[in-house]
This record gives structure tokens, sequence and C-alpha cells, in this order.
């Protein structure tokens, strides 16, 4: 399962599947959910028997090891999962959403584009009866939430990268970071990444901060940031994805794969970037997720409403862990994938 160290461009677009940045919609203000929404929902887990799992970010590879355990934990204990196809779009994704709730699907997972404009639908799923559950943040209208220690994973990932920067580089040397500012779980990893990174290396210069989510636009940046800064040493991801796109615009440059003075370091834990970790290229650190834990937060979680638990014990914050080169958990996960 190793990554060649030529990865084509062909195999580089299947990832992100051709995907763009998503054009985002103006937030629709939203009513409030019906003061007897809770008497509504499902009195049992029993109730359950079609879960909505929609995940509009389809291109970021993290989708596909999530959803592979999220069927498995579905079937074992006898619920159907329904995913969406939003196309990375907050108007689709909208629209797909109404009509899981037209439906009445019992209980719907959803990773809002926009968090602020699906509060009208998290509203209407819990008006309509339905277990609403907001996953990579919160929602006011919601019955529980599945996150992921945003802040922590930044903090992990700036941390250890301000570690090597001191060790190897003297503290001094060029930083570029790919952000997200958009959403909840965007502006936390950031925030922990940046932060933690700045306190601790104070002296090295940051040359770019751009937002990037998918190796596309994580390699159209760090391309445009190198044509003008080609001593750049670090890159730093908001994602995996992000962050491998800087990894390749390196490459492409002429960066050595095992150059002793670059450090590319993610988070999610994307098999490509595991990989390049395990290979032992500048491709340094992940702070990666189980796979495993959040693919089954994604059926436990709703159930666990079903059965009567409040927003705070149902909802799953799901660990993350720095993984480098040697670790076991590296290979833990990357087993995940298979």
């Amino acid at each position: 399962m190793s990554q060649p160290a030529d990865l084509s461009r062909r195999r580089f677009l299947g990832w992100t599947g051709g995907a763009g940045a998503a054009v985002l919609l103006a937030a629709c203000s939203a009513p409030s959910s019906s003061s007897d929404a809770k008497d509504k929902v499902a009195k049992s887990s029993k109730d359950v028997d079609k879960i909505g799992f929609d995940y509009p970010f389809t291109f970021l590879p993290v989708y596909a090891g999530v959803t592979k355990f999220a069927k498995a934990r579905a079937k074992e204990v006898g619920v159907d999962l329904t995913q969406t196809s939003d196309n990375g779009r907050p108007d689709v994704q909208a629209s797909n959403l109404d009509t899981l709730i037209a439906q009445k699907v019992p209980a719907i997972v959803s990773f809002p584009m926009v968090f602020e404009a699906l509060e009208t639908q998290a509203a209407a799923a819990r008006s309509a009866g339905l277990i609403w559950v907001t996953y990579g943040g919160t929602l006011k209208n919601q019955s529980a939430s599945i996150t992921f220690s945003f802040e922590e994973g930044g903090r992990l990932l700036g941390e250890d990268a301000a570690t090597w920067a001191k060790e190897n580089l003297g503290g001094k040397g060029k930083i570029a970071f790919l952000v997200d500012d958009t959403i909840q779980l965007g502006r936390e990893r950031t925030k922990g990444m940046m932060d933690a990174f700045t306190k601790a290396a104070p002296d090295m210069e940051v040359v770019g901060r751009e937002q990037a989510i998918d190796p596309d636009t994580g390699l159209s940046k760090i391309k445009a940031i190198l044509a003008k800064h080609p001593d750049l040493n670090m890159v730093l991801g908001i994602t995996d994805g992000a962050a491998f796109g800087g990894y390749k615009a390196l490459v492409e440059a002429g960066r050595a794969e095992s150059d002793a003075k670059t450090y590319v370091g993610g988070q999610d834990g994307d098999l490509g970037s595991l990989e390049l970790i395990k290979k032992g290229t500048f491709y340094r650190a992940s702070a990666a997720l189980q796979l495993r834990d959040i693919g089954n937060a994604v059926i436990d979680v709703p159930l666990a409403v079903a059965d009567g638990k409040s927003d705070a014990d149902a909802s799953a914050d799901v660990p993350i862990a720095l993984v480098k080169q040697g670790d076991s958990l590296l290979d833990e996960i990357i087993s995940q994938y298979a």
C-alpha cells in the first residue's frame, strides 16, 4: 500500500473528484424548533430503522473510510444507512436534507457546509419529530453532535512542527499555513495550529495564510507562495488533503522527498498522507482521526438520542492523535482503509 514517489496527476485528481472550492450561500435566519419537538422524537433506538448521512465533502479521502465503518456499524445494529450526494454545493445539500425530512427519515446526521443556513433544516427536522445530529460542529437546533477535538488536533500538529523547526532549522525559516475560516471545525483547527506554532517558534517567518481544504487548492496556493518564497521550509494544513497539495507543490518545484529541511503536516489522517509519513518523506505528521470511532458515532449517537439521552450525554467528541513515522497507531489507521 505504499505511495509511489511519482504519484500521477490522474490519481491526484482522483482524490479530489475534480471538485473545486464550494460556493457558499448567504446564511438564512432559522426559526427555533417547536417546544414539543423532543416529545415527538423516536421513543427508543428500536424506532430508528434508517439514518441519513449527509457529508458534502466527498472529495476528502477521509470520507470513504468513515463511510465504510458507518455502514458496518449500521449493518451490525440492523439500521439502513442512506447517503446524500451534495456535490460540494450548499444549495444541493439543503435540497437533499429537505428530501430526507419530507421522507421522515427517523434520524439525520449532517455535516453543514454553511452552519447558519442549515439551522432551518435542523429546526424543521426536529419539529417533524426527527433526530438531528450535527457532524463537525454544533447548531442551536440539534439533538446531539459529533465533534473531533478540533482545536486539540491543531494544537498537536502546531506543537510538533514548532519542535521540529527548533531542532532542524534553529527556529528560523519560513512557514505557510493552509487554513479554513468558513466553518467551526476549520476555525478551531486553524486557531489551535497557528497559535501553538507561533507561540513555540516565534522567530519563524509566516509567509502565507491561505484558505484551502482540498489537494487541488493546496497545490495552487503553495505554488503561488513558492514563486515568491522558493526557500519555503514548512507547510501546515487544516486537512491532510490541503497539506498533500502543498507537498506536491514542493516536489514539483524540485524539492527532494526526503529533504531534511522541509516539514509538511496535516489533519484528518488521509491514507495518501499517512503512507507518505510511513515512507519517510518530508510529509512528517498528521493529527489523525480513528475512522472506526467516527463511523461508529454516525450510527451510535442518533441511537443514543432515541434511547432518551440528552444532547450532552449522547454527543461524541472523538479523540485525535498525532501520528509520525514509526508509530504503531500509524499502521493501525492505515489498516482501517483496507
